[in-house]
């Protein structure tokens, strides 16, 4: 019988003391598989909804008690569903506590500062449930692939988002970051339909094909970054995205998981309101 397959399957090998500890191949997923599947897309719609509600309470909690923190950072090839999921993931969770915050291109603000810098005004306050649609990780992606940026830098720049996020963690965040994994010709079909759709145009832009033209680039440069900064206290999952239903499931699975984990409870009764009614 065939093994059962758990999210930590789909996590990439930790990074630790400069030195990976396994072997990882991005090519070794496959974008077209659905291990989390209910088997339907009514199926996987249906088990959305309830892990849906049950983020909605834990969340609650999370923003009740106001210490502790939940990162989860959205990346993927143009097209991959980070804004899909965000709309599917959080269809049933109370806005209260939760923030969406999307990269676009640096400003020339921003690119005046170091590259963290305008990141690190975003991350989640005491009590909030903060999601990057893009990230930190745009600055070790386009730029290598655009060839801006060269190697002694671009390891310079992991190494200091390990020890951002290694901050960020000792202070209080749970950090999950998600790739979300396509494939080159599921691409080709959705690009193809915004250009199709008139209602999809603005979500269009030629620089998209100037991008797909360098696919395998980009497939290098996400598994170097991914490889340098997966870590036991920030890691990296590979979510198989040409299904939109498994892919939000898969997303949704890995954060229930992580609310769980905090063990979250409401803050005690205060002893002033003992007794009180109102008139």
């Amino acid at each position: 019988m065939a093994k059962k397959p758990e999210l930590d399957d789909f996590r990439v090998p930790y990074f630790d003391d400069g030195k990976k500890i396994a072997k990882f191949a991005l090519a070794d997923f496959d974008p077209a598989a659905k291990p989390f599947s209910t088997g339907t897309k009514d199926g996987d719609r249906d088990r959305l909804a309830a892990i849906g509600a049950e983020l909605d309470a834990l969340q609650e909690r999370l923003h009740a008690q106001r210490l502790q923190r939940v990162l989860l950072v959205l990346q993927g090839m143009d097209t991959s569903g980070k804004d899909g999921t965000v709309r599917a993931v959080f269809h049933d969770v109370d806005p209260l506590g939760l923030r969406i915050v999307p990269f676009k291109a640096p400003t020339p603000v921003e690119q005046a500062h170091d590259f963290l810098w305008r990141v690190h005004s975003q991350v989640p306050a005491a009590g909030e449930l903060t999601v990057f649609n893009r990230s930190q990780y745009e600055d070790v992606l386009v730029p290598v692939v655009l060839g801006q940026l060269d190697k002694a830098t671009c390891e310079q720049r992991y190494r200091q988002i390990r020890d951002f996020e290694a901050m960020l963690a000792e202070n209080g965040t749970t950090i999950i970051k998600c790739m979300l994994h396509i494939s080159k010709d599921a691409q080709r079909a959705r690009l193809q339909a915004r250009i199709d759709d008139p209602t999809k145009h603005w979500k269009f832009d030629v620089s998209d094909l100037e991008a797909r033209k360098q696919w395998d680039q980009y497939q290098t440069a996400y598994h170097d970054a991914l490889a340098a900064t997966s870590t036991p206290y920030a890691p990296w999952y590979i979510i198989p995205a040409d299904s939109k239903t498994h892919r939000n499931v898969m997303v949704a699975e890995l954060l229930l998981r992580s609310f769980e984990g905090l063990k979250l409870e409401y803050p005690p009764a205060k002893e002033s309101l003992k007794g009180v009614k109102v008139e």
